[in-house]
């Protein structure tokens, strides 16, 4: 069996279409290696000739199983997996020689083109991946129907698509989802993320200042709190050696805080990340099962952070952590050494030895506040001493710089401190009624213990760069990427553009990407389904029902389209019969066509056509609309 060449460039471009979103996630030189055989495959729709024999189709499968091997990827999990079909799926194109290859390779790429939601699952991808299955399957139409046209078979495509999405959509939602066990989770491949790190250093988080990378997403079921108290808690340090900034080794504080005021709360979604933290508003109170809250008032998932992961979470501005006992007391008073007689005269300068704690804060954040420090996103590098550097030398520095001073002279003075790092503010999307913390919004603050008080959040940012704080830094993005004046309402639309798609892309994260087993109970339960046997007998019931519509519908218009042809077919066999010439029982419509033409010679051409167009539409895989029309109109214009 030859293949019609329209039906390979068809199958070959769609498979093309398939693998190509798959560059980003397999090695080169496998993706390489598929691309050779893809278009080797394609100059052999016009020079078969040049297409391999056995032997040297043997000698690639061989070099394709070393390609595989040399990647150390092991022959289990989901990048061993992909890499081995797509190679598969390249051998395979070179061997077609029978109506099933072409079956088989269609599935083949049906298998491919699934993989590509083991890494990527948004909406875009989605709908691409729709779309190229809609091409495959056109395809297996063309080969079902070679005299299809391409256009015919890509409309037959849709239809059946869109005949099966309901039933889709049933399945989706009440099919019982099972977490995959932890023994099929094999070695995939983790691609380090940007964020925040457990340790700080002078200009760490100056870094991420300008990367628009999403890290969580934040609906609120009430009010949203001001900007002000948007203090998004990740790693506390305590440990420093006067350059880096560590986490020290925290024990279970003396009592648990005590919350007052108004009560926050919200839904997180976090994005995929490297560790397992969960940057709750400061103080959580309140959360999922899954997380747990560690004596540095932190939130820890339980659960895999490299998964998109919803946590609800109740949140109090207004606390009061209480005692502080001895280990904590050790860390946050902890200094690398005897500070310089420079550091020691401006504590004193400032009265940190004789005066309260809070008067001291005061005069310092006063003292950031009237000397000429500046806050900026490229400060100098201060590889020597970099506090003292920064304090007395440079005065130009980020959220880190001001928080490890600051931090440092609370020490000095025998005030415990310690510096937190997370997020703050978020951009307020409109459209969704939601925030958007980004990479951006990294910073880092202070905590000083005070008695009577606690943990008390200071933040010496805002005595320096309050608009830092206080102003939406979304605002700040239209100056820094040149976008004002008279392109202002043009930055206004696309900011707008933006927060439509990412209100699109929020709802399909958490209510299709994030439809796991507990949201699927909690939202079936709404409906009074809360068993598995209740579950599956309504998935019967609603599949049965589409199905029944779906098949009364297409036997409906098969039957009505066939009355119509047998209605015509028989008005033209009446016009005959007036003269005589009447259809036997039994006799098919060739042979009555034969015989008619013998008495009729003249109208020989007009009976042919007839009879063909009605064979076509009886018993061919090809018949339209059109070709009804067609036999109507012929059987109104015969005259015996």
């Amino acid at each position: 069996m030859k293949a019609d060449k329209n039906v390979l460039i068809f199958l070959l471009s769609s498979i093309g279409l398939i693998v190509f979103p798959h560059v980003y996630h397999i090695p080169a030189t496998v993706f390489g290696f598929f691309c050779l055989l893809l278009a080797w495959r394609f100059i052999g729709i016009w020079n078969q000739h040049w297409l391999p024999n056995k032997p040297v189709i043997f000698l690639l499968a061989v070099c394709g199983m070393a390609l595989l091997y040399s990647q150390h990827q092991g022959i289990f999990g989901r990048d061993a997996g992909t890499n081995l079909f797509i190679t598969a799926l390249g051998l395979k194109l070179l061997e077609i020689k029978k109506e099933r290859d072409l079956y088989l390779i269609s599935y083949l790429a049906f298998i491919v083109a699934a993989s590509q939601f083991l890494y990527e699952q948004n909406i875009l991808m989605a709908a691409y991946i729709l779309l190229v299955c809609c091409l495959l399957l056109a395809t297996l139409v063309c080969i079902n129907s070679c005299k299809a046209q391409t256009l015919a078979a890509l409309k037959t495509a849709a239809i059946i698509i869109v005949q099966a999405l309901p039933i889709a959509v049933a399945l989706f939602i009440l099919f019982p989802r099972v977490d995959a066990p932890r023994w099929m989770v094999f070695n995939q491949q983790r691609h380090d993320r940007m964020g925040l790190s457990d340790s700080m250093e002078p200009g760490s988080i100056s870094d991420l200042g300008v990367s628009e990378e999403l890290v969580f997403r934040v609906k609120f079921a009430g009010a949203i709190p001001p900007q002000r108290q948007r203090y998004w808690r990740g790693p506390v340090l305590s440990r420093t050696d006067g350059k880096r900034w560590t986490q020290a080794a925290f024990y279970e504080p003396l009592s648990s805080p005590v919350v007052t005021g108004t009560a926050y709360q919200y839904t997180l979604l976090m994005e995929p990340q490297d560790k397992n933290w969960v940057f709750a508003l400061d103080m959580p109170k309140e959360f999922s099962p899954s997380l747990s809250l560690n004596a540095a008032y932190q939130l820890i998932t339980l659960e895999s952070p490299d998964k998109r992961a919803e946590y609800k979470v109740t949140s109090y501005t207004d606390y009061n952590t209480g005692l502080i006992n001895r280990s904590e007391y050790k860390a946050a008073t902890q200094l690398p050494g005897e500070p310089s007689d420079k550091i020691k005269q401006l504590v004193s300068r400032l009265h940190g030895f004789d005066s309260p704690p809070d008067n001291f804060i005061k005069q310092l954040l006063n003292h950031f506040r009237v000397e000429d420090f500046h806050y900026t996103l490229t400060p100098p590098v201060m590889e020597e001493n970099p506090i003292e550097s920064f304090l007395f030398n440079t005065r130009y520095g980020f959220c880190s710089h001001y928080a490890s001073a600051f931090v440092y002279l609370m020490r000095v003075a025998h005030i415990p401190a310690r510096v937190v790092t997370g997020y703050q503010g978020g951009e307020l999307n409109k459209v969704g009624d939601f925030l958007e913390i980004r990479q951006a919004d990294a910073h880092a603050w202070a905590e000083v213990w005070l008695e009577s008080r606690g943990w008390v959040r200071v933040d010496p940012t805002a005595a320096i760069a309050p608009e830092r704080i206080e102003r939406d830094i979304s605002v700040d993005r239209q100056f820094v990427y040149g976008i004002a004046g008279e392109n202002s309402q043009a930055y206004n639309w696309l900011k707008q553009a933006r927060q439509l798609w990412s209100s699109v892309d929020y709802n399909w994260q958490r209510w299709v990407i994030n439809y796991n087993n507990k949201s699927q109970s909690k939202f079936l339960s709404s409906f009074g389904i809360s068993d598995l046997k209740t579950m599956i007998y309504w998935m019967i019931i609603i599949i049965g029902s589409i199905t029944a519509v779906l098949c009364w519908f297409l036997f409906y218009q098969k039957s009505k389209t066939t009355d119509q042809v047998l209605l015509s077919y028989n008005r033209f066999c009446k016009k005959l019969a007036k003269h005589g010439l009447f259809r036997g029982a039994g006799e098919g419509a060739k042979d009555f066509a034969e015989r008619v033409k013998i008495k009729l010679p003249e109208q020989a051409a007009d009976i042919d056509q007839i009879t063909a167009v009605f064979i076509n539409l009886r018993y061919g895989r090809t018949a339209t609309g059109e070709d009804l029309q067609q036999l109507k109109a012929l059987v109104g214009l015969f005259r015996a």
